[in-house]
């Protein structure tokens, strides 16, 4: 493979000094207020100057749930692939790589050449990113099995490969977890000896503990917690309880019943300075805690990992509502055989995964009033079944049917097979990746430089039910999503927001000019920039 060149920009607008990349930006909306029954739109600009440190230092990721299907994929992953591993298969030699990561394995059109034709570049060569190499990982797990057990229990990889990260996986055993068997499926009650004991408060300290442990063992720079165990059932959110950082605390202390494991975890990660995301659907981020994320200056994301069913369900309707087509009827089945099935068969929980699979299309429907009236939306129907025989290769099939021209139907129905955490693991590694990387830039207009709002919402793309800052309309959108991200990172180095209008292939003035040359000759000279030894707070 071809090594991607580096990247620098040379513009009036983007200086580099040992630490940081400075930006400035204009960012670009349209206001729209209606007016005695007129829509009236005016641009709005606003110049912004973007900092992004440079160094990444040293990172690492704790899993809750490191012992499962996800967990010990995302480890073997990482491992395979910092060795450069090869295994056989009965369709030969395979190498490790990095397929379903957006990161490592998606580009991002950076411009064009001098003949027209669009330049594209690997979105880990935009800014300064840390390499799934390097990284750190540990957590913790109900079951005690080491890594290589818990590798062999899931049935994921093929039998050479683990051969070949057996011994180093065998070394990995997790940290006793939190189990608190209202939240998650009486079935998984067999799994449960590797445990935190104690009162609530007790669980958070521990948590914290550890965290600070792992940290300081290895002389780590930033710790990610990711949540990729059980799915809980939703709590019940309670004034008093789980509406204010202050009562949250209180009622930690209290030993609350209804605090659920994946709550405490969240607050001992924000409480150690480290950025908590939410793998599962359930409502582990309440109020409380996004209120002690803003205080801490903290982010935290979520909800549900965005892998594969979901992820083609938000593209689909949003083209068929952009289309003009009026999606009535939704249909999803599933079935799966790993522990994840197993534990979604319980009703509780199952009903955490349903409400975060039916939200995904809200946001399109919202957006054409032509085809909705308001409050109209699709009849939405999500099934889950656990099938043990089916193990990690899970089966989706779903029915899109819409209304068309002078109330005619069109129904599109889709299957989908796949191993559910070989399209799950490079999502771990995405989120930890981009919010390592969101977390080293800073924004201003003037004033003191500002991080992003600790609801981490541009990691859309990769979340069923993402999370947003208070008021903040969600975007469930996928091409919506993935522009936010490409464009942020443009953004972070004083690039345009990609338009693909392509008016040098469309007007003929303009295509004169890059026909003939002009169009670069008028480029400032393509040399790399010397570093701005200025002050870093420029």
């Amino acid at each position: 493979m071809e090594k991607t060149p580096n990247l620098v920009i040379v513009s009036p607008n983007v200086k580099y000094s040992d630490d940081f990349i400075y930006a400035d930006y204009e960012y670009n909306e349209t206001l729209v207020k209606k007016i005695d029954n007129q829509l009236v739109a005016q641009p709005y600009s606003k110049t912004l100057s973007i900092r992004t440190q440079r160094k990444v230092g040293k990172v690492g990721v704790m899993l809750v749930g490191w012992g499962g299907n996800n967990g010990s994929t995302f480890t073997a992953a990482v491992l395979a692939n910092r060795h450069q591993l090869s295994w056989n298969t009965k369709n030969g030699s395979l190498d490790a790589n990095w397929f379903g990561s957006i990161t490592q394995a998606s580009t991002v059109r950076l411009g064009i050449d001098e003949k027209g034709n669009d330049v594209n570049v690997p979105m880990n060569s935009l800014l300064p990113m840390v390499n799934p190499d390097d990284l750190f990982i540990d957590g913790w797990d109900i079951s005690p099995l080491n890594l290589a057990e818990s590798m062999a229990r899931a049935k994921v990889l093929d039998y050479d490969l683990q051969q070949k990260l057996k011994k180093e996986m065998a070394t990995m055993k997790p940290r006793p977890a939190i189990y608190d068997p209202d939240f998650i499926a009486a079935n998984q009650a067999d799994r449960a000896t590797n445990l935190i004991h104690g009162t609530k408060y007790e669980q958070y300290l521990q948590i914290r503990a550890d965290i600070k442990d792992f940290k300081d063992k290895n002389k780590l720079d930033k710790v990610i917690v990711v949540w990729t165990a059980n799915t809980e059932r939703f709590c019940e959110v309670r004034d008093g309880v789980h509406d204010t950082s202050d009562n949250l605390e209180k009622a930690l202390r209290d030993n609350e019943p209804e605090i659920s494991p994946s709550t405490i975890i969240a607050l001992a990660s924000v409480d150690e300075g480290c950025c908590y995301i939410n793998g599962a659907p359930q409502n582990t981020l309440i109020p409380g805690v996004i209120e002690r994320a803003e205080k801490r200056g903290v982010f935290v994301a979520g909800d549900d990992f965005k892998s594969g069913q979901t992820k083609l369900k938000s593209v689909l309707v949003d083209f068929l509502v952009s289309a003009g087509l009026k999606p009535v009827s939704i249909v999803s089945y599933n079935h799966l055989g790993n522990n994840d099935g197993k534990n979604l068969s319980a009703p509780k929980q199952f009903r955490s995964k349903e409400i975060s699979k039916s939200s995904v299309v809200d946001d399109a429907v919202q957006s054409n009033g032509v085809l909705y009236r308001p409050g109209e939306r699709p009849d939405h129907v999500v099934v889950i079944k656990y099938v043990p025989y089916v193990g990690d290769s899970k089966r989706a099939m779903d029915e899109y049917t819409s209304e068309i021209l002078l109330h005619g139907t069109n129904t599109l129905v889709v299957h989908n097979t796949c191993e559910d955490s070989l399209l799950a693991a490079p999502l771990l590694l995405d989120l930890a990746v981009l919010a390592e990387l969101l977390g080293r830039v800073a924004l201003r207009a003037g004033g003191a430089w500002a991080a992003l709002h600790p609801a981490l919402s541009p990691l859309a793309y990769l979340l069923k039910a993402p999370l947003v800052p208070p008021g903040a309309p969600v975007v469930n959108a996928l091409s919506k999503q993935r522009a936010c991200i490409d464009n942020l990172l443009r953004a972070c180095l004083g690039l345009p927001c990609l338009h693909n209008m392509q008016l040098e292939h469309k007007v003929p003035f303009l295509m004169s000019e890059l026909r003939d040359g002009s169009m670069f000759a008028g480029a400032p000279a393509f040399k790399k920039p010397k570093l701005d030894q200025e002050n870093g707070d420029q």
